[in-house]
């Protein structure tokens, strides 16, 4: 969170809101009132990323079974999370495309904070038996409804607030914010691993891990009460033709559920090092920090590039050189079982994953029109989310269970990119003049 108050404190960025596209008064988003637009992403990444970390001493803790079925339960048990992720997309998103950017995001900020919460406060097992697993699957059903309500708005409002010639950047720090949220996850997962037994990680230690990332809930509702409005009233009730939207939501869903497979799978490392090549804890979370810093500063990169020469343009290289390497990477890991091995490999495939994933999205998202803005990029979102976002960690340690292969991941991540940069050639690049207008209009 210091990081995008810092960043927009050194910006400082006016953004024009007035509707029908009038600019003539210029407001100032404060750094503070940025990083609360950012927070919801980087709460909802910081939240699903916690429950990957932490999936196995989760499992022990309110699921029944042995170490095996247990993790199986808690990976399903975060999958629940992604299947209400289109309704709030649907429904949140629509509400926000009618009444508004700003309450749409105080709603969803709200329900996050109340399933963060009370997933973290849930009692374990041995002390409520069946009520626990129910409980965590209902705080999951909340939490994903009200984050696939969330990203539409946001990517929305902050397209929206940009001054000419930057809405790549700014859309970018809704990217960026999550991969900062990895990296403090990964902190406090390798501080946490660090300082406590495997006892205590078990018991509590992961939940307090959620219940830090909660403790900005108060702070980010009272700053979003602040925002200025972007939503020009015309907009509102326009239903003209969606055909066109239908063909680019089909190309989005692609996109998205590329990117989601990939960074999915770079996120599970972290088990993958502990389960698969039976690593050090602490050796896999400062993979996490690796792919969190890198992520942060790829995001921004991959903003300020498309900015300069077009989201199309940037993201095809990244691409390609992230499909080649995917197996070699995977495999060379799987054979040295190494730290330097581990830190390496994510950081490799993070870099480019990166400097691919949000161009990309970006390029999904200038294409829309505001009048389905906020809704056709949460629904697309939720819906790529709820299939694949939810079921790669299972698919995958189920692959490596079926096949015998550890590297079979590496397959699955290589097919999803191949697919996304077949979506995002699709849809056609907007010229500078087209790109500049559409962010208003």
């Amino acid at each position: 969170m210091r990081h995008f108050v810092t960043l927009g404190n050194r910006i400082r960025i006016g953004f024009r809101g007035r509707v029908a596209d009038e600019r003539s008064d210029q407001l100032r988003l404060t750094g503070a009132q940025i990083a609360s637009v950012a927070a919801g992403n980087a709460l909802e990444f910081y939240d699903f990323v916690t429950y990957t970390f932490f999936a196995a001493q989760i499992g022990r803790a309110l699921f029944p079974g042995d170490e095996l079925h247990s993790l199986l339960f808690s990976l399903a048990t975060f999958g629940v999370g992604f299947l209400t992720r289109p309704l709030g997309g649907l429904i949140i998103g629509r509400m926000a495309d009618r009444r508004g950017r700003k309450p749409a995001m105080i709603l969803t900020f709200t329900m996050m904070g109340v399933a963060m919460t009370g997933l973290a406060l849930t009692p374990s097992y041995s002390a409520v038996g069946i009520l626990a697993p129910i409980l965590a699957v209902a705080f999951r059903l909340l939490q994903g409804f009200s984050l696939g309500g969330e990203v539409g708005p946001n990517i929305a409002y902050l397209m929206e607030a940009a001054p000419r010639g930057r809405r790549a950047l700014f859309i970018s720090l809704n990217f960026a914010s999550a991969d900062f949220a990895v990296l403090v996850a990964g902190l406090v997962g390798f501080g946490l691993s660090s300082a406590l037994s495997g006892p205590q990680l078990e018991s509590w230690g992961w939940r307090v891990a959620f219940l830090l990332g909660a403790t900005i809930v108060p702070f980010g509702l009272r700053l979003r009460r602040t925002l200025v409005e972007t939503l020009p009233q015309e907009q509102v009730g326009d239903d003209s033709s969606l055909r066109p939207v239908v063909l680019l939501a089909s190309a989005g869903l692609l996109i998205i559920a590329g990117a989601t497979i990939s960074n999915y799978t770079l996120d599970y490392l972290t088990t993958y090092a502990q389960s698969t090549l039976h690593m050090a804890v602490p050796t896999a979370f400062a993979a996490t920090v690796i792919l969190g810093f890198i992520g942060v500063v790829g995001d921004l990169t991959g903003g300020l590039l498309s900015d300069r020469f077009g989201p199309r343009r940037v993201l095809i290289l990244p691409w390609v050189l992230l499909i080649v390497s995917i197996v070699p990477v995977f495999a060379i890991l799987n054979d040295t079982r190494t730290p330097t091995a581990l830190l390496g490999s994510t950081a490799i495939l993070t870099v480019f994953h990166i400097l691919g994933s949000s161009p990309a999205t970006i390029h999904f998202a200038e294409a829309l029109p505001p009048r389905v803005r906020a809704g056709g990029i949460g629904i697309v979102y939720a819906l790529a989310i709820a299939m694949f976002g939810g079921t790669t960690q299972l698919f995958e340690t189920l692959l490596i269970r079926w096949t015998g292969n550890p590297i079979a991941p590496a397959w699955y991540m290589m097919a999803a990119v191949a697919v996304a940069l077949i979506g995002a050639l699709f849809i056609p690049e907007q010229s500078r003049k087209g790109r500049s207008s559409s962010a208003s209009t």
